[in-house]
């Protein structure tokens, strides 16, 4: 657990700003045959995407609709 600490200060240390709502600590326990580790995760959210609207007529995938499958 001290190893633990030291990580999270010199987190917090560091010139990264972290949003600390975005951090989740995970457990894992050994149940006695391996030791109790911890992970630190990062919430990182998918870029907004952007909507494509088609013509129609057209089907997806295909660059010209005029041309013949596939």
């Amino acid at each position: 657990m001290t190893q633990w600490h030291a990580r999270l200060r010199r987190l917090r240390a560091g010139e990264e700003r972290i949003d600390w709502s975005t951090t989740r600590v995970d457990t894992f326990c050994g149940r006695l045959v391996r030791p109790t580790t911890y992970r630190l995760s990062l919430f990182v959210p998918d870029p907004p995407r952007t909507i494509r609207t088609m013509s129609p007529g057209t089907v997806p995938g295909r660059e010209h609709p005029d041309r013949s499958w596939p």
